[in-house]
């Protein structure tokens, strides 16, 4: 079962959480479902998703994703690709 842990440094949560409520069918469409998200602190944004088409997602994360990022604010991202031990 793979699985992708992000992280999403922010300028502001309350632009952010809109824009990505609404990014969640593009996210769906392109193999990530969100399981869990998680906020650090004003800065940061923590996020699981299950992965269902890892080559589809990273597609996404590579292009489309940035316009979402524009969006809602995000000035940097990590994403990690894991897989269940």
């Amino acid at each position: 079962m793979t699985q992708m842990i992000a992280r999403y440094t922010i300028a502001d949560y309350a632009r952010f959480k809109p824009a990505f409520d609404a990014d969640a069918e593009d996210r769906g469409n392109n193999g990530l479902s969100l399981l869990q998200l998680w906020r650090e602190d004003d800065s940061h944004v923590w996020a699981l998703f299950q992965v269902s088409d890892a080559k589809a997602a990273r597609a996404y994360l590579d292009g489309a994703a940035g316009a979402f990022n524009s969006l809602a604010g995000v000035t940097g991202t990590g994403f990690h690709f894991v897989e269940t031990a």
